[in-house]
């Protein structure tokens, strides 16, 4: 078992600034090289401190910013158009990149397209609610019209 400090997010496992104790070959094969993580020392306390610091400086800023953002995707919904066939069935699926295209192009601030949850596989026209999590205390529920191309 190996002691490291995260240097970033890694869902399952914590946020930046946090000391876990993860097997060796999960720190040493995936963690460490993508630097997500460094080794744990005596010295890297302080460096634990500064980091979280930091992160609780601009949790504070993206708290207010991700609200705003979750009240303007709130307040309309988003249009996704897609091939379709004479039916509404559509070729292929709506995909989150899909999503995240379309809130992008409405103007309501860009979000990344592992935040959107659409719960199970949109495969036809119509009407959708689909979670956004902008920041880990707010969660916006979208909207989503789907309509054929």
């Amino acid at each position: 078992m190996a002691k490291i400090i995260l240097t970033q997010e890694v869902t399952g496992l914590g946020a930046a600034g946090d000391v876990v104790t993860v097997k060796d070959g999960y720190s040493r094969n995936y963690l460490l090289p993508r630097g997500f993580a460094v080794t744990w020392t005596k010295g890297g306390e302080k460096q634990v401190e500064s980091i979280k610091a930091a992160r609780a400086a601009r949790a504070k800023a993206n708290l207010e910013d991700a609200k705003a953002q979750a009240a303007k995707l709130a307040a309309s919904p988003i249009t996704v158009a897609h091939k379709a066939g004479a039916d509404g069935r559509l070729f292929g699926t709506v995909k989150a990149e899909h999503v995240a295209e379309a809130i992008e192009a409405t103007g309501a601030g860009s979000i990344d397209k592992r935040s959107i949850n659409l719960g199970s596989a949109i495969k036809s026209t119509g009407t959708y609610n689909v979670s956004v999590r902008l920041h880990e205390d707010v969660t916006a529920n979208v909207e989503l019209d789907v309509v054929a191309e």
